[in-house]
């Protein structure tokens, strides 16, 4: 199992190879070592070094399987943009993390504070989180019509790469 860490700051620089590795994985994490290897010209234990490299680097922090919330009858999905003080953050924080129906939790500069990915399965549900939230201070709620496919991160090179 791989532990969530920050990358380490003494990493090695990565070539075009690794961030071939990175996309692919990015695309489908249960690529074997061999398939890896195929697609980017690698034998399978060269590619499989690559990937623990990347795993002990802190670079990649894990796999998982993405769930299609409709399908679990998670029928809603908002953005949920709370503004609070910073004495109410970090209750705020806990109860994010305690509440199942926030999906993910982001800090934001800004005048708002945190932006929450929020699934629930009906309206009054909804009304339930964002009324808890709302202790902490105005609350603004966006319902998303559509989600797109994410792009996997390492298609993009960082400037000065």
């Amino acid at each position: 199992m791989i532990t969530k860490r920050k990358a380490l700051h003494t990493m090695e620089p990565l070539d075009q190879t690794d961030r071939k590795i990175l996309a692919l994985l990015q695309t489908d994490g249960r690529l074997s070592g061999a398939e890896v290897g195929r697609r980017v010209g690698l034998s399978q234990p060269a590619a499989s070094a690559r990937i623990l490299r990347l795993e002990r680097q802190g670079i990649i922090t894990g796999y998982r399987a993405t769930v299609d919330p409709a399908a679990v009858g998670l029928n809603i999905h908002a953005v949920v943009r709370l503004r609070t003080t910073h004495a109410h953050l970090g209750a705020a924080l806990q109860l994010a993390a305690r509440t199942d129906e926030v999906t993910s939790t982001r800090r934001v500069t800004g005048e708002d504070c945190l932006i929450l990915d929020v699934h629930c399965g009906d309206a009054g549900r909804l009304e339930q989180v964002v009324d808890s939230l709302a202790r902490f201070g105005p609350v603004s709620t966006a319902l998303v019509l559509r989600d797109y496919p994410d792009k996997p991160l390492m298609q993009y090179r960082p400037t000065g790469a």
